[in-house]
């Protein structure tokens, strides 16, 4: 009796530190805190005023893409059915956001099952199932913070987000389908949380489009209901519309997508996107092509300089 005693006191004893180390043990880092949004990278596309109608370059849309873009209208946010929807999860860490990261824990293990990600535009919360799970079928309900599970590589966290409802890549008309699916790799830097994503879209990309976002661990960050849900947004009439009435630009009727190429001097061809506009090599493309006048850039300059001549007159001026 006391051999079989002390046997089961032994397995004990080595069983279960090691049970208890499986369920915790983690080769990553922890996404636990608070992390306030940084957006020294295409800070004005993605805070305000956002992105301008017809600038579609860096992204690697295809021609449907391009006309699904080119038919859209800003006035789409004021219809009520479209004011409180939230960010999607491909691109809820693009847009403002100041994260709340916490851990689900299984109590009975102290495993972990999943990290949850609150505090994104409109409260589209996000869960990353870290227990191994499969996704589902292909037939299960799309959300907007989509279906994530993760997994570490090193000291990098690969998650893997599908099922995620269609809406947009950038908030001026560009959009993914669906069947698009987003992989994101989460990797830490002394304070500082990089987001790195791959957005697949077979419909409307012709290859994958490659992002980063930062963020910075924040302890002091307030805590707030989501911007623009739930109590926050309340639909209502903006605008006296007829019923029934939806915003949109008949094909190729849409005067404004030239705003951006007359404002910023650049040429209309290569604001209209594609995979050729995201590498360094179309810059010797845009070298044959002619390059209109700025007129942001000659009206601040004459405001600036009031009664002096502007860049587009002098240049007109022969040399001396």
């Amino acid at each position: 009796m006391r051999q079989i005693e002390t046997l089961l006191g032994i397995a004990i004893l080595i069983g279960v530190p090691a049970f208890a180390q499986r369920g915790t043990s983690s080769p990553g880092f922890s996404l636990v805190g608070l992390w306030s949004g940084m957006y020294h990278e295409d800070e004005l596309e993605r805070t305000d005023p956002g992105p301008p109608p017809g600038d579609y370059t860096g992204i690697p849309i295809n021609d449907a893409a391009r006309y699904h873009a080119d038919s859209w209208d800003a006035d789409l946010v004021s219809v009520m059915e479209h004011q409180c929807i939230p960010h999607n999860a491909i691109y809820s860490m693009r847009g403002p956001a100041n994260l709340s990261i916490h851990a689900d824990i299984d109590s009975s293990t102290g495993g972990l099952v999943a990290y949850v990600i609150d505090g994104t535009y409109g409260g589209a919360s996000r869960t990353i199932w870290m227990d191994g799970r499969p996704h589902p079928s292909k037939f299960a309900a799309h959300t907007w913070g989509g279906f994530s599970t993760g997994a570490w590589e090193g000291d990098t966290l690969k998650v893997v987000t599908t099922h995620i409802k269609a809406g947009y890549l950038r908030r001026n008309g560009i959009t993914f389908n669906d069947n698009a699916t987003l992989t994101e790799f989460f990797d830490l830097h002394d304070k500082f949380l990089t987001v790195t994503t791959l957005t697949y879209d077979p419909i409307y990309l012709t290859e994958p489009l490659l992002r980063t976002e930062s963020f910075v661990w924040n302890p002091y960050q307030t805590l707030a209901a989501a911007h623009g849900y739930g109590a926050m947004c309340q639909p209502a009439p903006e605008i006296p519309r007829p019923y029934g009435w939806v915003p949109h630009h008949l094909p190729w009727a849409n005067t404004v997508v030239t705003g951006f190429s007359d404002a910023y001097g650049v040429p209309f061809v290569a604001t209209r996107g594609g995979a050729e506009t995201m590498y360094p090599e179309y810059r010797e493309k845009l070298k044959t092509m002619t390059i209109p006048p700025p007129k942001t850039f000659i009206n601040k300059f004459a405001q600036e300089h009031a009664g002096a001549e502007t860049p587009k007159e002098a240049a007109k001026e022969p040399a001396k």
